[in-house]
């Protein structure tokens, strides 16, 4: 074990949040050192792959605390922290604002408010290289050329593996640098290494019987190392059992032209989701995120196909960026087409007197407007519910594609790491994605990574900076 070196404040992971509090804390003159497991300074992580979209439970972060505010409770719907609203509401503006200061461009992408403040030039809508000096790729290169002339130190190829605690106090980081152990001192200790989605066990305890059958739908660095050392620390975890994702056709599995896009979220949302049986199982009408998770836990997840008609693929299978139809297709996606629901069953070895009569019934109750009287209920207010009655019609079976997990260590408005009694734990922070409280429960409520991880972030950093001299 080499001998221990001293910081103020250590940073865990170098994503967006990790590198915004670094930069903040640096600019503020404390001594910062960000660890980083990737060991070039083009490492992969979730935020140089993002979509790039800055925004608040589909809100442009620019609005008022009022319509933020409003926006998330009406996602979460009682499951979040009142703190983490309230900074979720009040600061997201104004750290984009910090962040436009150190270089970061922004543009509009589309009339929908999620899309107005957006990562400067946007992703490519095809090909594996779509974040190739684009978006997340230019905005981490531009905030380590920021940290550069901060002072801050950027540790690469070093991995925490555990918290440093003495008295209840976190008072640094043991770590594996270069393949030796190494203690690192530090007063305060900032975790923000992302969520857990890329460690399948953690994803079996957690989200799905059969994570397996899940697509990875990120950067796959993220195996819940920081959840992992603050829950041995005593950090309380709330909302373990929420993703971030999107639904995917089946064969994304094995063709990685099929992910992260297009995805299959609108053809969900307008369409009838079905098992193996030819029944409905889910309100297809919860969106896309919802449905996703709701896929991820079925004992199968592989067992779930959508029907729709030919309306649904000239319309809303359009509507994105990069839309489903025509790419699942040209792509080498596997879509079913059939002159009549018997036959499309048929194609799916589905039971056919099943489907048919599954199909009845929902056309049935979307033409006398009582779909919340179906078993499940259909809901209508985020998205119509299409009959399914023109030929040709479609299917094609899915999988749930996962981005980020939602839930982990719970943290309070400054960002502070809170204990099983909800008392700050001395010394340790948590931000970005590794953090639960804000997104997730019942309703899977979903906010917004890049504004969370950005947010919290700066939190941490103005907290610490503040309280330096206590």
């Amino acid at each position: 074990m080499n001998t221990a070196t001293s910081y103020e404040t250590l940073v865990v992971g170098g994503g967006l949040a990790g590198l915004t509090c670094g930069l903040r804390l640096a600019e503020q003159g404390v001594k910062v050192a960000i660890l980083e497991k990737g060991e070039t300074d083009r490492y992969l992580c979730n935020s140089r792959i993002c979509g790039g979209a800055f925004h608040v439970s589909y809100r442009d972060v620019m609005e008022s605390p009022d319509i933020l505010m409003n926006a998330m409770k009406g996602k979460t719907r009682g499951f979040s922290r009142q703190s983490f609203l309230d900074v979720m509401a009040n600061e997201p503006g104004k750290t984009v604002n910090w962040l436009k200061s150190k270089g970061l461009r922004f543009i509009k992408v589309g009339d929908a408010p999620h899309r107005r403040t957006t990562l400067a030039p946007p992703i490519a809508t095809k090909g594996r290289d779509y974040w190739h000096g684009r978006g997340g790729d230019v905005m981490l290169r531009t905030l380590h050329a920021e940290l550069k002339k901060a002072g801050a130190t950027l540790l690469l190829g070093t991995r925490a593996l555990n918290l440093r605690m003495a008295g209840g106090q976190c008072v640094g980081v043991e770590a594996e640098q270069n393949g030796a152990r190494v203690n690192l001192d530090a007063r305060n200790v900032v975790i923000s290494d992302g969520g857990f989605q890329a460690n399948l066990d953690m994803l079996k305890e957690y989200i799905s019987p059969a994570p397996e059958k899940i697509r990875q739908r990120n950067a796959q660095t993220a195996k819940g190392d920081g959840v992992k050392m603050a829950r041995a620390a005593g950090a309380k975890l709330v909302g373990m059992n929420r993703f971030y994702g999107h639904v995917l056709i089946q064969d994304a599995l094995t063709n990685d032209d099929l992910w992260p896009f297009p995805m299959m979220d609108e053809m969900c949302c307008a369409g009838v989701m079905v098992d193996t049986n030819g029944r409905r199982f889910v309100d297809e009408g919860a969106g896309g995120v919802y449905l996703a998770n709701h896929i991820a836990g079925m004992q199968d997840p592989l067992s779930t196909i959508v029907v729709f008609d030919h309306p649904v693929w000239d319309g809303p299978a359009k509507e994105f960026i990069t839309p489903a139809n025509p790419l699942l297709v040209t792509n080498g996606g596997t879509v079913h087409k059939a002159n009549t629901i018997t036959e499309l069953a048929q194609k799916l070895a589905l039971p056919a007197g099943a489907l048919e009569q599954t199909i009845a019934q929902y056309n049935a109750a979307v033409d006398a407007g009582t779909t919340a009287q179906l078993t499940p209920a259909r809901s209508v207010s985020s998205h119509k519910a299409w009959p399914v009655r023109t030929a040709p019609f479609y299917a094609a079976r899915l999988c749930a594609g996962i981005t980020y997990t939602m839930g982990g260590i719970a943290i309070d408005g400054d960002s502070r790491v809170l204990d099983a009694n909800d008392n700050p734990i001395t010394g340790l922070y948590a931000a970005g994605c590794c953090t639960g409280g804000l997104e997730g429960g019942d309703a899977v409520g979903y906010v917004g990574g890049l504004s969370k991880s950005s947010t919290t972030g700066f939190r941490a950093a103005e907290h610490i900076a503040a309280n330096r001299a206590r």
